[in-house]
């Protein structure tokens, strides 16, 4: 961890709504004018799309593991490695994953292929991670340790199986068997190396349906925020000074399941996330990581409702 470079991490797996996070973080860098060195998980994936497709069928072949959610697929003492030198000077190796031709033009590349690794550049205010990754714990890496605020999107399985296959059938335009055998191929990894993330992560944000989800591989929709509700776990409530009776008065509609989770009706989501972060993230570019606990959620943010 850095007081004068700190990192924050959204890690999530695939499907689960990472970008939900990242937009109201980036309407907290905007409000602040904080400039965001941003790094995206997926450029740290070993292979480019085609050989990864190579190299999955071979490891089938053998049969052996190879997903992305595992050391197999992507290289965790890189990712390290840009988290402990961004810590320690402000800057670091990054590059991107061009996901789909938009990208592709920007970049002048092709889509599935990376961009060429570059420095980040200095005088950025902190780094901003999302990905699957952001707190990742192997027996030759440790990711964990750099990140000074570490945030957990991870809707109920179900939920997350669902949201993934209309993502991957309606934008990337794989079949729903596809969809289905990429879920079961990685179970493996994401026991092993995404879920154990969330024991580690500083706040959770868990989005629950409050619809029949039994059967995610048939539903034709997804439960909109509004049929859901989002479960708050604070791992620390010191570290991050919550004030659980401010945000109870601040949210209309939620309430305490144990002492350190709050329950929000889904359509506060966004709300709730403003609401908690953007004195965390003020406190650590302002104060740096030894001062995120100094005052509660309330008196942090209560300073600032104005500027909403």
């Amino acid at each position: 961890m850095s007081v004068k470079h700190p990192i924050v991490a959204v890690t999530g797996s695939s499907g689960a709504g990472t970008s939900t996070v990242k937009n109201a973080m980036e309407q907290i860098f905007r409000r602040n004018q904080f400039q965001a060195a941003v790094i995206e998980g997926d450029s740290y994936h070993k292979y480019d799309r085609v050989d990864m497709r190579e190299r999955l069928k071979r490891a089938q072949e053998k049969g052996k593991n190879l997903s992305h959610f595992g050391p197999e697929g992507n290289d965790f003492s890189e990712l390290e490695k840009t988290f402990r030198a961004y810590a320690e000077t402000g800057s670091g190796l990054r590059r991107y994953y061009i996901h789909n031709e938009e990208e592709a033009m920007l970049h002048n590349s092709k889509p599935g292929t990376f961009t060429q690794w570059s420095s980040i550049p200095e005088g950025s205010d902190l780094l901003f991670y999302e990905g699957l990754h952001g707190g990742v714990v192997t027996s030759n890496n440790n990711v964990a340790q750099y990140v000074d605020l570490l945030i957990g999107v991870v809707p109920i399985v179900n939920l997350e199986w669902i949201q993934k296959i209309h993502r991957d059938t309606n934008v990337r335009g794989y079949s729903r068997e596809a969809v289905t055998d990429t879920i079961l191929r990685r179970m493996h990894d994401y026991v092993h190396y995404i879920t154990p993330q969330f024991s580690l992560t500083d706040i959770n944000f868990q989005r629950v349906p409050m619809v029949d989800t039994s059967n995610p591989f048939i539903s034709r929709d997804i439960p909109t925020l509004d049929e859901s509700m989002v479960v708050i776990r604070f791992r620390d409530p010191k570290k991050t000074g919550v004030d659980f009776q401010y945000l109870l008065n601040m949210i209309d509609g939620s309430f305490m399941s144990r002492r350190n989770n709050i329950v929000v009706p889904g359509g506060k989501m966004g709300f709730a996330m403003e609401l908690i972060m953007q004195p965390l993230i003020e406190e650590l570019v302002l104060h740096g990581s030894n001062r995120v606990s100094v005052e509660t959620t309330h008196d942090r943010f209560s300073k600032r409702v104005p500027a909403l």
